[in-house]
C-alpha cells in the first residue's frame, strides 16, 4: 500500500504544476501549525496584553524593615486586581527640650489633583512580527507601569529618609563633620542634631516670593535690637539654601519686614493704627495666594514668616492661617500669647550697635570675674520693678542698677560678672542673653511663658539659670547655692554654644543664621502634606 502511494504521489509531483505542487505543501504546514496553537500550553497566551490597567496612589514613604531607617520601602498590597501603594505613619522626634517634642502629624491636606495622561507610561514590549515556529519567546502577561511622581512626592519621600536617618543617629551613630561635632549636655540629643544639620545642609531648599518692594519687603535693619529681621533676609537671598524654583522648594518665605512696617505705616493718631499695618500683611499674602498654588495647597503649613520686633505676633494675626497654621520665627515667644512650640521657633534678639559684633565677644575666665550678678536697665514691665525693689544698692555682691554710674561700662560689668540677670521688659524678648553669651557671663533668666531660642536642640538648664519671679527674693541664695565646680562647668558650656548666636558676614555654619533656618528645618521635618494623589 506505501508503494503505491508513493508511485502515485511521484506521478503527482511529476505532471503538476509548479504553482499545484506549492499549495500542497503549504496546506498541511498551516494545519500542523494551526494544531499546535489550540492545544499548546496556556503559556502561549501571554503574547496577548490587556489594555485596562490600574492607577496606583502614592501617599509616603516608609522606613524598611530592619535596614535602621536608612533605606525606604514602599509597602504594597493588592487592590481590585492591581498594585496599589500605601502609606504608613512614621514618628518623628528629635528629642525632648524645653518646648514639647517634635512628632509628626498631618496638619493640613491639599486638595487632589487629576492625573494627566502624561503621567503615565505604559511599555506592553509588544511585538508586531509572529514569533518563527520552534522558537520560545516569553512575554509579560501584563502591562509594565511606570509612574512619574510629583515634585512634592519626591520631596515628601526624601524628608522620609531624613526622618529616618534622625533615628537612627539617636541610637548613637555618628557621622562624621571636619569642621565641628556637636558634644556634651548643652544638646538635648547631639548626635541627632549633628545628623539633622547635615541633612539640611544637604537638601533643604527655601523659596523666596520676589514681589513687594524695598523698603517694607526685602529689607530690614542690620543693626539694633531688631537687627535678626535684616540679617535674615539679606543672608537668606544670597545663600545656597535658597532655589529660584518653587516646585523643588520645601518652605516657602514671606520676606516682609515688621520692624520696616512699623517704621513706615505705623500711625499713631490713628483712630486704629493696627489696620493699615495689618492690610499690608493681609494684601501680600492674597498676592501670593492668588499668583502662586502653593499656599492655597497648605493653607500656609509650609511657609514662614520672620520678626523680631514686639508687635510681630500681632501682626500675624492679620492672616487666620498665617497665625494657626505657618511657622512664625519670632524673638517674642511667648506661650501666654499664642507662640506654638511645637511650629513657631524661639529666635534670639541681638543688639548690634553698628551692624556687627566686633568688640561684643569675649571676656575673662571665671577666677577673674569678682562680682556675683549685674543687672542694669529701666522699669519695663512687671518683673524688672521687683527686682530693683528687692536688690538695687541692697548688696556689694548684688550689682542691680536701673542707670549705671557715670563712667561705667555695662559691658566691662558683664565681663566682670560671673551671672547676668535676663529679665523680660513689656515682653519677654531680651538681647541680654546673648550679651551674656558674648562676654562669658553665665545668664540668669527671669521670665514668665518664654521659649529660649533653639531650645529643641539646646538644653538651656546646662549653661543658664532660670528663676521664678516668685523668687527674685531669695537671688542670692540661689546663686550662692550654686558650687564653683558646677558654675565652672557652666561658663565653659556658655562659651561653647556661644557660636549658635554669633552673627557672621558671610554666614559660618553653626551661626544663628544657619540655627534659624535649622529650626524652620525642624518644623518642616515635623509635618507631611497628603492629599496630592490620583484622582
Amino acid at each position: 500500500m506505501m508503494e503505491g502511494c508513493k508511485k502515485r504521489l511521484c506521478s503527482w509531483w511529476k505532471t503538476s504544476s509548479l504553482y499545484t505542487r506549492v499549495l500542497g505543501f503549504m496546506v498541511p504546514l498551516m494545519a500542523v501549525s494551526a494544531m499546535v496553537v489550540l492545544v499548546g500550553p496556556n503559556k502561549s497566551s501571554n503574547w496577548l496584553f490587556a489594555a485596562n490597567y490600574y492607577s496606583s496612589s502614592f501617599k509616603d514613604f516608609v522606613p524598611a524593615a530592619g535596614d535602621g531607617g536608612a533605606g525606604l520601602e514602599l509597602r504594597r498590597r493588592v487592590v481590585g486586581g492591581g498594585d496599589r501603594q500605601e502609606a504608613l505613619s512614621a514618628d518623628y522626634n528629635l528629642n525632648r527640650s524645653a518646648a514639647p517634642p517634635l512628632a509628626v502629624e498631618v496638619r493640613v491636606a491639599e486638595p487632589p489633583v487629576e492625573m494627566k495622561n502624561e503621567d503615565i507610561i505604559i511599555a506592553t514590549n509588544k511585538s508586531n512580527i509572529f514569533p518563527p515556529l520552534g522558537e520560545i519567546q516569553v512575554l509579560p502577561s501584563s502591562p509594565r507601569i511606570s509612574r512619574r511622581f510629583s515634585n512634592l512626592q519626591i520631596l515628601e519621600a526624601k524628608l522620609q529618609r531624613a526622618r529616618a536617618a534622625i533615628r537612627d543617629a539617636k541610637s548613637g551613630n555618628e557621622a562624621y563633620d571636619p569642621d565641628y561635632i556637636p558634644t556634651g549636655p548643652i544638646y538635648w540629643n547631639p548626635s541627632a542634631f549633628h545628623r539633622s544639620y547635615l541633612e539640611m545642609e544637604k537638601q533643604f531648599k527655601v523659596f523666596v516670593y520676589e514681589e513687594g518692594e524695598q523698603p517694607i519687603f526685602h529689607n530690614g535693619p542690620c543693626g539694633s535690637i531688631y537687627s535678626m529681621e535684616g540679617n535674615f533676609i539679606y543672608k537668606l537671598e544670597t545663600s545656597k539654601f535658597r532655589t529660584r524654583d518653587p516646585e523643588n522648594a520645601h518652605v516657602y518665605f514671606l520676606p516682609f519686614s515688621v520692624t520696616s512696617i512699623v517704621h513706615f505705616i505705623y500711625d499713631k493718631n490713628s483712630r486704629d493704627h493696627w489696620l493699615p499695618m495689618k492690610q499690608t500683611v493681609k494684601d501680600y499674602v492674597n498676592l501670593i495666594a492668588r499668583k502662586y498654588p502653593y499656599w492655597n495647597r497648605s493653607l500656609g503649613t509650609d511657609h514662614f514668616m520672620l520678626s523680631c520686633h514686639d508687635w510681630g505676633p500681632e501682626l500675624s494675626k492679620s492672616v487666620a492661617e498665617l497665625y494657626e497654621n505657618s511657622i512664625r520665627a519670632l524673638c517674642n515667644a511667648n506661650t501666654s500669647e499664642g507662640f506654638k512650640p511645637s511650629k513657631d521657633i524661639s529666635i534670639p534678639e541681638i543688639n548690634l550697635p553698628g551692624g556687627r559684633t566686633n568688640g561684643l565677644i569675649g571676656g575673662p575666665s571665671p577666677s577673674r570675674r569678682s562680682i556675683l550678678v549685674f543687672f542694669a536697665g529701666g522699669l519695663h514691665g512687671p518683673i524688672r520693678p521687683i527686682l530693683l525693689e528687692h536688690w538695687e544698692n541692697k548688696d556689694e555682691d548684688v550689682q542691680i542698677h536701673k542707670y549705671l554710674p557715670k563712667g561705667v561700662s555695662y559691658s566691662g560689668m558683664m565681663r566682670k560678672s560671673r551671672f547676668c540677670i535676663c529679665p523680660s521688659g513689656y515682653e519677654v524678648a531680651s538681647p541680654r542673653m546673648v550679651e551674656a553669651l558674648y562676654t562669658g557671663c553665665v545668664p540668669v533668666l527671669i521670665k514668665d511663658h518664654y521659649v529660649p531660642p533653639f531650645s529643641d536642640v539646646l538644653n538651656w538648664k546646662s549653661f543658664s539659670v532660670e528663676i521664678p519671679v516668685e523668687d527674685i527674693p531669695n537671688l542670692k541664695n540661689i546663686l550662692m547655692g550654686i558650687s564653683p565646680r558646677q558654675y565652672i562647668r557652666m561658663q565653659r558650656r556658655g562659651v561653647l554654644v556661644r557660636r549658635h548666636f554669633e552673627v557672621n558676614l558671610p554666614p559660618k555654619r553653626y551661626d544663628v543664621f544657619h540655627m534659624t533656618l535649622h529650626s524652620i528645618w525642624l518644623r518642616r521635618l515635623n509635618i507631611r502634606l497628603h492629599g496630592v494623589e490620583d484622582s
